[in-house]
């Protein structure tokens, strides 16, 4: 499996073509998948940041098991949630909010390990797990701005 480091340095060298779209694979441009992925990572490294693990609730979910057991999201199951929504975006701003990311990473080592964030589709997922939801969602973006790009 790809590393987040990884993953995001391939999204850097996409913002090149930003502009790029191809609809019969996405309804939306590079850019877009690029920025989503990126309010992705931020948003969950910012809710295990403030979560509280004694409210941590563990509940079983069929759609997070497959997830985590194939390492992979199907396309166009499920619609982002408004928090990772981009609204506008140049590649300067992409170029500044993958700085950010990258900081954010750094960050995610040291969180304690019982944090957790609540996913709208999984459920409550601890921060030792997060890493590896965070490398299945920015994989699957990547994927798409590969396809897009074909």
């Amino acid at each position: 499996m790809l590393t987040l480091e990884i993953l995001l340095a391939e999204l850097d060298r996409a913002i090149a073509q930003q502009q790029a779209m191809n609809a019969a694979v996405s309804k939306a441009n590079v850019g877009w998948h690029i920025e989503h992925s990126l309010l992705t990572i931020d948003v969950v490294i910012e809710a295990l940041k403030k979560s509280d693990p004694q409210h941590y609730t563990p509940r079983f979910s069929m759609p997070r098991l497959i997830v985590f057991t194939t390492n992979a999201i199907p396309r166009g199951k499920a619609k982002s949630p408004k928090a990772v929504v981009p609204d506008a975006y140049t590649a300067q701003s992409l170029r500044e909010h993958v700085n950010l990311t990258k900081s954010n990473i750094e960050e995610l080592a040291a969180i304690d390990k019982n944090k957790y964030f609540n996913h709208p589709f999984f459920g409550h997922i601890r921060a030792a797990k997060t890493r590896k939801f965070l490398v299945i969602h920015t994989s699957h973006h990547v994927k798409i701005i590969r396809d897009i790009l074909r």
